[in-house]
């Protein structure tokens, strides 16, 4: 497993982490980790609809949604 992105907050009890594991099966491939030890696996096709979201501003909203 690979690590590509540490998201950081303003807190001291972890941060949520992006790996690529090119070993996993095409659809887990993508794993997000949270800052409790969960996790979230999706496959790369998933994922690039997860950026191709942020880079085009839809999610730009996301922490103002209730």
């Amino acid at each position: 497993m690979r690590s590509i992105a540490r998201f950081c907050g303003q807190c001291d009890c972890g941060c949520p982490m992006l790996f690529v594991d090119h070993s996993a099966p095409e659809e887990r491939r993508v794993i997000i980790t949270d800052d409790f030890g969960q996790r979230v696996e999706m496959s790369l096709d998933q994922f690039g609809s997860i950026v191709a979201a942020a880079k085009s501003g839809s999610l730009d909203n996301v922490a103002l949604v209730h």
